[in-house]
């Protein structure tokens, strides 16, 4: 599996962006798609999630109710729409696929990352 993660830039605070990660070589096994994120100084930590099927999402509280993770599954890419940004938010956002179904939020349950995409929001 090989993952590609795009739509990374530079916003200002309350701005939006749209991360889409687009992944080759899928196979059925594959349970879920994830966004993580890592910020300087910081250990990578959960953003959202959604399964293969799309019919279940997971989301950090940290962005509950200003991010809305999305999944085409006809391109193989799932999308990660950000609004209301916050200087806080950012980080390098990385996604990953899990072929393990006992954790959406645990980087552990992640056996491939994608290269990771820079998003910056001034104040």
């Amino acid at each position: 599996v090989q993952l590609q993660a795009s739509g990374g830039g530079l916003v200002q605070a309350g701005g939006s962006l749209t991360l889409s990660c687009t992944a080759s070589n899928v196979d059925f096994t594959i349970n879920h798609m994830g966004w993580f994120r890592r910020a300087p100084g910081k250990e990578r930590e959960f953003v959202s999630a959604i399964s293969w099927s799309g019919s279940s999402t997971a989301y950090a509280d940290s962005v509950k109710g200003r991010t809305t993770i999305s999944r085409d599954n006809a391109k193989s890419t799932v999308y990660l729409q950000m609004n209301s940004l916050k200087p806080e938010d950012t980080a390098v956002y990385y996604c990953g696929a899990s072929r393990e179904a006992w954790s959406f939020t645990s980087r552990y349950a992640y056996g491939y990352w994608g290269q990771g995409t820079q998003v910056t929001v001034s104040s």
